[in-house]
């Protein structure tokens, strides 16, 4: 059997293209204003990955934990907060938002004008999912995906006058166009793709378990009567002090929250 040349490609992107393996060059995010990309479909035939992030954990609320839900797995931290809504009170069930994870999105793109970079995760809200997922079904573009007749997306991000956090409006181009220039060109892009196991890096069981005690505070709690009073009792011992609309505590922007989980 001969050498995979395919994988040795892979290998030696990992090694110069992805900056020795720094997890930020596996990103995108963009920049206020707007941009041009692609979005590049996996041998899988589904380029959107579903993450569940808990926002606002530890003793001090600045934690940020993938959930195990994202695999399919058990989730602790997830439990607590059923647990903490099955107590039926107002008090509880408002409690147990802060403890269910919250999606978040990514796929796959090239960014026209930085092909050098190679294909990146771009992340982005349910709202933009629900965008882009009009797009991909809708039959007057096709498969935009397509490496020699797809489409590119442009993107508008920024925030518009009145509102407090940045929205991102996509648009397809009216032409159709190819990945890149050459077939030998589509291929090193299309094997520059990160794979999602080696970007998004499973939290165990264990580790949840651990970060549950953190934010609850276990080692300072008393023997209260229920969940929901102990919960608030470990809550005076955080800094957890502001809510959105979301029911996150804590965080203001998830978008900052996102930030600080590259950095």
């Amino acid at each position: 059997m001969g050498i995979d040349l395919n994988k040795m490609r892979q290998k030696h992107a990992a090694l110069t293209n992805k900056g020795g393996g720094d997890t930020n060059d596996f990103f995108w995010k963009p920049e206020e204003g707007t941009h041009q990309v692609r979005l590049v479909c996996p041998e899988s035939g589904d380029p959107f990955f579903e993450a569940y992030y808990h926002y606002g954990m530890g003793g001090e609320g600045r934690t940020t934990v993938l959930s195990p839900r994202t695999f399919g797995e058990d989730d602790p931290i997830a439990e607590w907060g059923t647990r903490l809504w099955n107590e039926g009170t107002d008090a509880s069930k408002e409690a147990a938002k802060r403890f269910w994870p919250k999606m978040r999105v990514f796929a796959p793109v090239v960014v026209r004008g930085e092909e050098d970079k190679g294909v990146r995760w771009w992340g982005f809200s349910r709202t933009t999912y629900q965008a882009l997922l009009d797009v991909v079904l809708d039959p007057e573009y096709g498969d935009i995906t397509d490496t020699e007749k797809g489409t590119d997306l442009r993107i508008d991000y920024g925030k518009k006058q009145g509102q407090s956090f940045p929205t991102t409006d996509i648009r397809p181009m009216r032409r159709t166009s190819a990945l890149a220039g050459s077939e030998e060109q589509v291929n090193t892009l299309l094997e520059s793709l990160p794979a999602a196991d080696s970007v998004f890096e499973r939290t165990t069981f264990e580790q949840c378990e651990k970060v549950l005690a953190e934010t609850l505070g276990e080692t300072e709690t008393s023997d209260s009567g229920n969940e929901t009073t102990r919960y608030n009792n470990a809550a005076t011992t955080t800094n957890t002090t502001t809510t959105n609309n979301n029911g996150l505590e804590g965080v203001s922007d998830i978008e900052s929250a996102f930030d600080d989980l590259l950095a």
